[in-house]
C-alpha cells in the first residue's frame, strides 16, 4: 500500500508541471488558435536565468519571481515581433516561426550556458529527511510545495478569467476576436499579454520541475515535459484550463502507476504513450473531455 502511495504522489507531482505547461499552452490556443511549440524552450530559458542567478548568490525564490517576469517579458515580445505579423498570412507560417523559435531558444541556451548538465536548487527543502509520512509512505516537502505553488498559480488563473475585466476582454477574443474587436476590446494588447502569462506560467513550470529532474539542467530537459503537457491540453481540450489541469494531473499519476506496474514500459516507452495520447485524441475526440465543440453553419 505504502508503494502505491509512493507512486501516486510523486504521479500528482509530475502531473501538477503537466498541468501547469498544458494550462500554459491552452491559454496561447484560446486567444490565437495557435499551440506554441515553442513554450518548452522558453520555459528551458528562463529555467537557465533563474539558475545562473543563483550563481550570483541570489536566492531560488528571487530567481523564480526574476525567471517569471522575464517569461513574461520575452512571451509577450514573441507575439508582438514574430507571431502577429506572420498570423495574416496562414497558419502554417505561425507554425514554421514557433518551430524555428524552438530551435533558436535551445541553441541560444547552450550558447550563453554551454551543454554541461547544471545542478537546479529547490524551492522548498529537498533533503533525504524532508518528508512527512503518510499511510507509511513518503509525501516530501518538495514535491508537497510544488502542489501548493501550482494550487496558487491555477487559483491566480482562475480570478483573472472569471473575476478581472481583462480576462473578460481574454474570454471575449478567445471566442471570437472580431466580434471583441467591434465591441472595442484592443485584440493585440490582449493577445500579446496571453502569450506573456503563458511564459510566465512556462518559467514557473521549468524552476518547479528542474530540480526533480534526473537529469537536472540540461539542453533536453525541457522537451519531454513539453511532450507530456502536450497530450494533457489536447487531452483535456485545448480551449479548456480545467481540462488542462485534470488532464495533466491524470496524465502524471498514469505515467508513475503504468512505469511501476509495468515491467515493459521502462522510462523511455512514457513518452511514447505520450505521443499515442495525441494521435487517438485528434483521430476520436478532437476537441478533448472538456473541449467547446465546433459548429460551422451552412
Amino acid at each position: 500500500m505504502s508503494l502505491l502511495l509512493d507512486r501516486i504522489f510523486d504521479g500528482v507531482t509530475n502531473g501538477c508541471v503537466y498541468a501547469v505547461m498544458a494550462l500554459a499552452l491552452v491559454i496561447v490556443f484560446r486567444g490565437s488558435g495557435t499551440i506554441n511549440f515553442a513554450q518548452g524552450e522558453l520555459a528551458l530559458f528562463t529555467t537557465y536565468l533563474a539558475w545562473w542567478l543563483t550563481t550570483l548568490g541570489t536566492p531560488i525564490w528571487v530567481g523564480l519571481i526574476a525567471a517569471a517576469a522575464a517569461g513574461l517579458v520575452v512571451g509577450a515580445g514573441v507575439e508582438r515581433l514574430l507571431i502577429r505579423p506572420v498570423r495574416r498570412r496562414n497558419d502554417m507560417a505561425v507554425l514554421i516561426v514557433c518551430l524555428g523559435l524552438f530551435t533558436a531558444l535551445n541553441a541560444l541556451c547552450g550558447l550563453i550556458w554551454n551543454s554541461e548538465t547544471k545542478v537546479m536548487p529547490s524551492i522548498f527543502p529537498n533533503g533525504l529527511d524532508d518528508y512527512v509520512s503518510i499511510g507509511g509512505a513518503r509525501l516530501y516537502y518538495d514535491g508537497l510545495g510544488v502542489w501548493l505553488l501550482v494550487l496558487v498559480v491555477v487559483a491566480l488563473m482562475f480570478l483573472l478569467f472569471n473575476r478581472t475585466k481583462l480576462g473578460l476582454h481574454m474570454r471575449a477574443v478567445a471566442s471570437n476576436a472580431e466580434s471583441a474587436a467591434l465591441s472595442g476590446v484592443k485584440t493585440g494588447r490582449v493577445l500579446m499579454f496571453g502569450w506573456g502569462v503563458s511564459g510566465a506560467i512556462g518559467a514557473v513550470a521549468g524552476v518547479l520541475v528542474t530540480p526533480l529532474a534526473p537529469t537536472q539542467l540540461g539542453l533536453q530537459t525541457m522537451f519531454p515535459i513539453l511532450i507530456y503537457a502536450s497530450a494533457a491540453a489536447l487531452f483535456g481540450g485545448l480551449d479548456s484550463p480545467l481540462g488542462a489541469v485534470v488532464a495533466g494531473l491524470a496524465l502524471g499519476v498514469a505515467q508513475q502507476l503504468i512505469m511501476g506496474y509495468v515491467g515493459f514500459i521502462g522510462d523511455t516507452l512514457p513518452q511514447t504513450a505520450a505521443l499515442t495520447i495525441i494521435v487517438a485524441v485528434l483521430v476520436l475526440r478532437p476537441n478533448g473531455l472538456f473541449g467547446t465543440r465546433q459548429l460551422e453553419r451552412v
